[in-house]
C-alpha cells in the first residue's frame, strides 16, 4: 500500500541541507553569538537584496514584524487599521496589541485578497494604516491599494508573511509598502527552525527604529530612549535562513510547476475550484487552497486515498470570539467567510516526487468524477 501524502513534509527540505546546516551550526555553537550577531547580520544584508529593499531587521516572529512595523509608522491607542478577515489572526493581533482597532473588508472572490473597491468605505478620521495580506503567497492589488492610501494619506503596511519570492510586475511583494512584514515560521516557504520574522522597508527612520524597538529600545548599552521589546532575532535561526535562502528561487519555481499542473488537472471539474493568479503577479504557492463545497467529503475520499489534506484557515476573523467585541456577524464578510468554509490545503511542498503530484492530481480526480460524472464550466 502506498504511503500516505502528507501537505508538508519538512525533514525531506532537512535530509537536502544536512550536510551544510550541521558544519554551520557546530561552528555557531562554537563561536556564540546566540542572539543577533554575525549570521543575522548576514542574513539581513542577504535578505534585503533577495527581496530588493534597503533594508532588513531580523526578529524573533512575523507577529513580532508587524507589531513593530505598525508601532514605527506611529500607530497607536484609538486609531484604525484596515485589513481583511481571511487571514493568520497575527495580522489583527498586532493591530490590538498598539492598542488601534482593525477594520475588516472582505476579500476579492477571485484573488482572496483585500478587495481594492471596498477599501474607501471603511476610511473614517481615525485611520492610520492600511494592511493588506498577500494571502497564501498571492499578490494584493498593491497599485489600487497604494492610490488609495496616497489619497488618504495613510500608511501601508504588507503583510507578506506567506509571501516569500512573490512579485507583482516583476517588483517583490513587501516593498510596495512603507514595510513589509516576513515570517520564517518553520512551514513558510522559507522556514527557520524555531520562530523567526523580520521587517523590510526604504525607510531608513523606520528600519532604525524598529532595530532599537526588537532590543528593550536601546540607544547605547543599558540606555533605553523608550519603551522596548524583546524580539530580536537568534543567532542558529539567521544561519540556518542564510543556508536555505539561496535556494529558495528554486523551491519556489518546484512549487509553482506543481501548482500549474494541479489547476490544468482541476479547472473546470465539478464541484472544485482552483486558485486563480493575480494578473501581473507570480503567486508564491505557500499553500494550494482548492476549495470545494463539500469540504468534509472531499477531506474524508483524501485520507482514504492516502493524501493528507488540512483546512487554512476554518474561522474568520471576524467570528473568531476574542473579536467578538467588534459587534460582527455571520454574513458580514461573506466572500471571507465562503473561502473559510471551502478551502482545502492539499500536499505541495518542492521536495514532493512527480509520481506523488500524480497521486494527488488523481485523488482529486477520482473524487469529482465519482461525485458527478461531469465537467462543468471553469469557475
Amino acid at each position: 500500500m502506498n504511503q500516505t501524502i502528507p501537505w508538508l513534509d519538512l525533514g525531506r527540505q532537512y535530509r537536502g541541507l544536512r550536510e551544510k546546516l550541521l558544519p554551520t551550526l557546530d561552528e555557531l555553537m562554537c563561536r556564540g553569538g546566540f542572539i543577533l550577531g554575525p549570521y543575522v547580520e548576514r542574513f539581513e544584508t542577504e535578505f534585503a537584496r533577495f527581496v530588493g529593499s534597503r533594508h532588513c531587521v531580523g526578529l524573533n516572529s512575523g507577529t513580532s514584524a508587524l507589531h513593530l512595523a505598525l508601532v514605527a509608522c506611529g500607530v497607536g491607542a484609538g486609531d484604525e487599521v484596515i485589513t481583511v478577515p481571511a487571514t493568520w489572526i497575527s495580522t489583527s493581533w498586532a493591530i490590538c496589541y498598539v492598542g488601534a482597532r482593525p477594520v475588516f473588508v472582505d476579500i476579492d472572490p477571485a484573488t482572496y485578497c483585500m478587495d481594492p473597491e471596498r477599501i474607501e468605505a471603511a476610511i473614517t478620521a481615525r485611520t492610520k494604516a492600511i494592511l493588506p495580506v498577500h494571502l497564501y503567497g498571492q499578490p494584493a492589488d498593491m497599485d489600487r491599494i497604494n492610490a488609495i492610501a496616497d489619497r488618504h494619506g495613510v500608511a501601508v503596511i504588507e503583510d507578506a508573511c506567506q509571501a516569500h519570492a512573490a512579485s507583482l510586475a516583476g517588483r517583490h511583494l513587501g516593498t510596495f509598502g512603507r514595510v513589509g512584514c516576513f515570517s520564517f515560521y518553520p512551514g513558510k516557504n522559507l522556514g527557520a527552525y524555531g520562530e523567526a520574522g523580520a521587517v523590510v522597508t526604504d525607510d531608513e527612520a523606520v528600519a532604525a527604529r524598529i532595530r532599537r524597538l526588537r532590543d528593550h529600545a536601546q540607544v547605547s548599552r543599558h540606555v533605553h530612549d523608550e519603551i522596548g521589546f524583546n524580539m530580536r532575532m537568534e543567532g542558529i535561526q539567521g544561519a540556518v535562513l542564510g543556508i536555505k535562502l539561496p535556494h529558495l528561487r528554486d523551491w519556489t519555481e518546484r512549487r509553482r510547476r506543481i501548482g500549474l499542473r494541479y489547476s490544468t488537472a482541476w479547472s473546470g471539474l465539478a464541484g472544485l475550484t482552483v486558485p486563480a493568479e493575480q494578473p501581473g503577479g507570480l503567486h508564491a504557492r505557500h499553500i494550494y487552497a482548492l476549495r470545494c463545497e463539500q469540504r468534509p467529503l472531499l477531506q474524508e475520499h483524501l485520507s482514504r486515498q492516502g493524501v493528507q489534506t488540512t483546512v487554512h484557515y476554518p474561522t474568520p476573523l471576524h467570528l473568531q470570539p476574542a473579536f467578538a467585541y467588534l459587534g460582527h456577524r455571520p454574513g458580514d464578510f461573506p466572500e471571507a467567510e465562503a473561502l473559510c468554509r471551502t478551502e482545502v490545503t492539499v500536499p505541495l511542498f518542492p521536495e514532493m516526487t512527480d509520481e506523488e503530484v500524480t497521486r494527488v492530481v488523481g485523488a482529486v480526480c477520482s473524487w469529482a468524477e465519482a461525485g458527478s460524472g461531469q465537467r462543468t464550466a471553469a469557475a
